[in-house]
């Protein structure tokens, strides 16, 4: 028992003594790191417009705006373009600091290729490195400029036969085989020229051209103009090959876009919900260069979509570089 009450008293006088060595000074507390506040006000990344007057070397000035509370220190920025484009230097180091609010240029020399026909979307990229400003160590921005004119709207799009009247089936190519929708057949279901299609809450439109004649778009990348604000972007439309997948991006009034991936199912045989799409139609049979056949057999149209930025008002929309999706139509839905 006393060798116990000894090894009481000595852990007694341990721990006193390790009372004794902290600061006296009430509310203390250890320093930790802490992550900046995630709705803090970023650093400021900006791209000067870029001369596409190619082929040229065209300068660029990106300027960074230290948009946080701290002094921001030890800045580099870093910028590119297309692919293929040359840029001088790679990344330009900022001598200095600069306080809240204050602003620092670098600039950069880009080879800008001689100019191809026809619309295209080019986007530049800048991204700062640094320490202190509003602490999150990076920010990036992005400009996109643009050249040439969208298509006016989906129909000047239009660059393959996909229905063919049953006495009249030469002029039908929809599979690349010289096979096509048999108008009689979609009719019977519904899909008749400028009729109303209602998909995935959207209103749509079936072409409203005649039989034989170009209806469809086979993608190709294409840009076409289309307005509106809503929560997705349905498409109307069906595949060749099991293959009939790709991205599409839009494109909005205030310069910013959006991307998604979408696909149908082949016209016959793939299961009906291959890449998340959607049934709106199946025919009956098909026609080929000699005529009606393949009676039995189901040829489909199918619906799909992609998320918006909702509230943002549509500018254009690049179809993806896929032939194999074949677009009848596509509207926006709330």
């Amino acid at each position: 028992m006393r060798s116990a009450g000894l090894l009481g008293s000595l852990r007694a006088v341990a721990v006193a003594g390790a009372l004794a060595l902290l600061p006296a000074t009430a509310g203390t507390a250890v320093a930790t790191a802490q992550e900046p506040a995630p709705d803090a006000e970023r650093t400021a990344v900006t791209i000067s417009p870029v001369d596409l007057a190619g082929p040229a070397i065209s300068t660029v000035k990106v300027t960074v705006k230290n948009a946080g509370p701290e002094r921001l220190r030890s800045l580099t920025v870093s910028f590119g373009g297309p692919a293929g484009w040359a840029v001088q230097p790679s990344a330009v180091r900022v001598d200095g600091s600069l306080t809240a609010g204050a602003s620092a240029d670098a600039t950069f020399r880009i080879q800008v290729p001689e100019q191809r026909a026809g619309f295209t979307v080019r986007t530049f990229t800048a991204t700062a490195t640094y320490q202190g400003g509003d602490g999150f160590g990076s920010a990036t921005g992005t400009r996109t400029q643009r050249s040439g004119t969208p298509l006016a709207g989906l129909a000047a799009a239009y660059n393959n036969v996909a229905v063919t009247d049953e006495s009249n089936t030469g002029p039908g190519d929809y599979d690349g085989e010289g096979n096509s929708f048999s108008a009689q057949k979609l009719a019977d279901v519904g899909l008749r020229p400028g009729a109303a299609v209602s998909a995935l809450g959207a209103e749509l439109r079936w072409p409203d051209v005649p039989s034989g004649t170009r209806n469809n778009v086979s993608a190709a990348g294409q840009a076409v103009t289309l307005s509106g604000t809503g929560g997705r972007l349905v498409f109307l439309g069906s595949g060749v090959t099991s293959g009939a997948s790709g991205t599409a991006t839009v494109y909005y009034t205030d310069g910013t876009s959006s991307s998604g991936s979408f696909g149908f199912p082949n016209w016959s045989f793939d299961p009906a919900n291959a890449h998340g799409a959607t049934l709106v139609a199946s025919s009956d049979g098909r026609n080929r260069p000699s005529g009606y056949g393949n009676a039995g057999i189901k040829y489909r149209v199918f619906a799909h979509s992609i998320p918006l930025d909702r509230g943002k008002q549509i500018d254009f929309v690049v179809l993806p570089s896929n032939g194999n999706i074949h677009l009848f139509d596509m509207a926006v839905a709330p």
